[in-house]
């Protein structure tokens, strides 16, 4: 027990010192705040439609829900860590949160007039729980997470892509209908086999999990000289589905077009005047 009191004195005192630093950051960032308002000249908080507060040093800001009409927020190129001072500024239209040290987003789903969000170099590690966050803004069009630990996950850009279908400007790169069809193929199974028609009639289950990667041998283990139509393929699969799906995805298209014959009446037909007369039509059919 006489131990135990000792220690106690150095708790209370280091708990009171983070207590001093947390009202420290946010005396900062109130200052830095109003320096913005009398720079632009504002006087009513519903006059406020951007604040510009990057490299400022912020580690903390203050709640700045008191700016009901705010659209624009530059916050780039600061310490922090989060974002729970911004969850109910409703109209924020673009934000730039880049180049800090933020882990969790949680509360930016409600911010459903984004258009614009920068997050990269940041410190997000979980692409599940940002992506998650991020599904409910069907107005996001522009979006980096570039530089963030999540990046590192297999498929990043295609699971982004296919989660966040709204999005056209991914990365500072545009998203092409190329991404948009593999990320189907991949992510959406039940929407490709219907599009596609799959090798050897089997059943493909290419579930993705993020964090593992894709499951293949060494492609050593190959021969040298094996080559398919003059493009040399040297992946090998553990798993056979993993064969099959790849193997349908490469297979060529091949469209037949005829001349729809029902459409057209035979003469006798014709005489007794029993079939439209109409132009014939054509029936195209499609083979993969």
């Amino acid at each position: 027990m006489t131990g135990d009191l000792k220690h106690l004195p150095c708790a209370f005192q280091h708990t009171t010192s983070q207590a001093k630093a947390a009202d420290a950051a946010l005396e900062i960032s109130r200052r830095a705040v109003e320096d913005q308002l009398k720079i632009c000249g504002h006087k009513k908080d519903a006059d406020v439609f951007e604040l510009f507060l990057s490299q400022k040093e912020l580690t903390e800001v203050i709640d700045l829900s008191r700016f009901k009409k705010l659209k624009y927020l530059w916050l780039h190129h600061n310490k922090l860590h989060g974002i729970t001072f911004i969850t109910r500024n409703y109209c924020l239209a673009e934000l730039y949160l880049n180049n800090n040290e933020i882990f969790d987003i949680q509360g930016l789903h409600s911010l459903h007039s984004l258009h614009i969000l920068l997050l990269h170099h940041n410190e997000l590690t979980n692409i599940e729980a940002t992506v998650k966050e991020l599904k409910g803004m069907l107005n996001l069009k522009t979006l980096t997470l570039y530089q963030n630990p999540l990046c590192q996950y297999n498929l990043y850009r295609l699971y982004t892509i296919y989660h966040l279908p709204g999005v056209e400007l991914l990365d500072g790169n545009q998203v092409t209908e190329k991404e948009r069809r593999s990320m189907i193929t991949i992510f959406n199974h039940k929407k490709s086999h219907i599009v596609q028609s799959i090798a050897f009639g089997g059943k493909v289950d290419a579930s993705w999990n993020p964090r593992s990667p894709l499951k293949q041998k060494p492609a050593q283990r190959v021969p040298s000289d094996f080559a398919f139509a003059n493009n040399v393929d040297k992946t090998m699969f553990d798993d056979p589905e993993d064969a099959v799906f790849v193997r349908s995805m490469k297979r060529s298209a091949m469209t037949i077009t005829s001349l729809n014959w029902d459409t057209v009446p035979t003469r006798e037909e014709k005489y007794r005047e029993e079939k439209d007369t109409g132009p014939a039509q054509m029936l195209t059919v499609t083979l993969r």
